[in-house]
């Protein structure tokens, strides 16, 4: 298995699930908080007090989820059934989470409690199945990278599909109340679109997907040795930080920019499409440009770490992305061009360290079961959605805060203050998040070549206990 080459349909199947993901995820990271103080109608701070509250319940939900998944049996394997069962209530609770019900502000508030705590459990209940199917597909280190790398492809496909058309839909789909527009019904169709598409590129990844790593049979575990296996690897908790860190630098970067656009820059209108009758805004463009650069950074993933490895490639993309984050202070909010042009580059540096850190999980979880003799896919692939859960919680409870911290307020011109908080959600406070990011994965010692030794060997095991 270790030289097995995949065929192109299973790399493409297992892309899909991510796209589904994908388009939520970034429904959840850009326009959440936005969604939440502009339409939906709940003060900035309260918004990033529950993001806080609930994520860090939803966080906890990963391991558990992981233990679920490795103990699963069926006859489709122990992940892959998720991504069947799990698929429809992932989109209806997708839709009610971006529902605005006719309630007071206390009301709306414990309403998104309730509906955001639910869809962030589904989205635990089918992620780590989904994401742990890399580490059973196959051995080969250079597939697993091949698989990652075919997976970000496919989820910023995803979020381009849905950075390009949310605002565009939503405004088009509000036009269909009756008298004046309703923002509300606009975003609520427009997750019942991206609905129907999520569960349909689930049901792909499902039909296209196999599970081949097996656990050695001649061991039995139980979860108490899973969890002192994963809290003794150094290695884990290393990884696990730099995959935190870099979603801080994500997620404030994510969160902020429409408010930067709408608030700061303050001419939305890039052009309008006279054919469609619609608006395409300066947030629009700057978002779906950086989903385009993700894409480069991923395909510049393989090939690079193939010369310098991924932990060196991972070290420098964050490093270039601190630099060029704090650059993104300076520039003038005439400066257009400068603006989109700091966009790609940074993006491009996001991009490339996404299937990286991926794969490394898949390597954690060969270097555990070669140390212990026990192999927890499924819990160890489970800390990496909950490392994307905490980076996310952090950054989007900081986004939160720091709009109360400098004053915002919803739908009105913002202060000097406001404005100046606004940047610094685009450069100063994600760069920090970055360079934490670079210094954690500076102390990583899984080395591709100390990797590949690994894998031999647990071949050998595995193959002479089959025997």
């Amino acid at each position: 298995m270790k030289n097995q080459i995949l065929p192109i349909r299973e790399k493409i199947g297992y892309g899909f699930g991510d796209a589904a993901s994908s388009m939520f995820w970034k429904m959840f990271s850009m326009y959440m908080t936005f969604f939440y103080t502009d339409i939906f109608g709940i003060p900035a701070a309260a918004v990033g007090t529950m993001f806080l509250l609930t994520r860090i319940w939803d966080a906890a939900n990963d391991p558990i989820m992981g233990i679920i998944a490795d103990r699963t049996t069926s006859k489709w394997g122990k992940f892959r059934p998720y991504l069947l069962w799990i698929a429809l209530p992932f989109a209806i609770i997708g839709v009610l989470t971006f529902t605005t019900p006719s309630l007071s502000v206390t009301g709306k508030i414990i309403y998104a409690y309730i509906t955001y705590t639910l869809m962030m459990m589904v989205y635990t209940a089918i992620n780590v199945p989904y994401s742990s199917l890399l580490g059973v597909i196959t051995s080969n280190i250079k597939e697993r990278t091949s698989l990652a790398s075919y997976r970000f492809v496919f989820a910023f496909g995803g979020s381009i599909l849905v950075l390009a058309t949310a605002e565009p839909l939503s405004s088009k789909f509000s036009e269909l109340a009756s008298g004046s527009p309703n923002p509300q019904l606009g975003w609520q169709l427009s997750m019942v679109v991206y609905g129907i598409l999520a569960i349909i590129f689930f049901l792909f990844t499902f039909s296209w997907t196999r599970e081949r790593i097996k656990p050695v049979k001649s061991h039995t575990t139980s979860i108490r040795n899973d969890l002192k296996d994963l809290l003794e690897n150094k290695q884990w908790f290393i990884l696990l930080g730099a995959g935190i860190s870099s979603l801080i630098f994500n997620s404030i970067r994510d969160g902020g920019a429409i408010y930067y656009f709408k608030y700061f820059i303050q001419d939305q209108q890039a052009f309008t499409i006279a054919a469609f009758k619609l608006t395409i805004t300066y947030s629009t463009l700057y978002l779906v440009l950086g989903q385009a650069a993700n894409i480069v950074g991923v395909l510049l993933a393989k090939p690079v770490s193939d010369k310098i490895g991924k932990r060196n490639t991972f070290l420098y993309a964050m490093i270039i992305a601190t630099i060029l984050s704090i650059l993104f202070y300076f520039i003038d909010r005439e400066a257009i061009t400068i603006i989109f042009i700091m966009q790609f580059f940074i993006s491009v540096c996001a991009g490339i360290i996404f299937p990286l850190l991926w794969s490394m999980y898949a390597d954690i979880s060969d270097y555990s079961e070669l140390k212990t003799g026990r192999r927890a896919t499924g819990l160890i692939f489970s800390s990496s959605s909950m490392s994307q859960k905490m980076g996310w919680t952090l950054g989007g409870a900081v986004t939160g805060w720091l709009l109360a911290l400098y004053g915002f307020k919803a739908n009105v011109i913002q202060s000097a203050e406001a404005q100046d908080g606004i940047r610094m959600m685009l450069s100063f406070f994600p760069a920090a998040g970055a360079l934490l990011s670079a210094i954690f994965i500076y102390l990583y010692k899984l080395s591709d070549s100390y990797m590949k030794e690994v894998g031999e060997k647990l071949n050998i095991h595995r193959a002479s206990t089959e025997k």
